[in-house]
């Protein structure tokens, strides 16, 4: 497997405020009760890819990289 550098950063950076607020969000759904460990993360993880997405696209307007297309079983 080749190791090359990434072309970018992840996004959403580690230290955003919206990434921040959504796992805060699902740390309190858990300890509320209102949804299950497994829900939680599911819900943190759409909403980080997510805001991830539109950060992507700001930071790197044009690109239309999306990774490579894998085939279906």
């Amino acid at each position: 497997m080749p190791t090359s550098a990434m072309p970018s950063p992840p996004f959403p950076a580690p230290d955003s405020a919206v990434l921040a607020l959504i796992v805060a969000n699902a740390v309190n759904a858990v300890h509320s009760g209102e949804a299950s460990i497994e829900q939680a993360i599911l819900h943190a993880a759409v909403h980080g890819w997510y805001e991830g997405h539109i950060e992507g696209e700001d930071a790197c307007p044009g690109c239309d990289f999306r990774g490579p297309i894998q085939p279906r079983p």
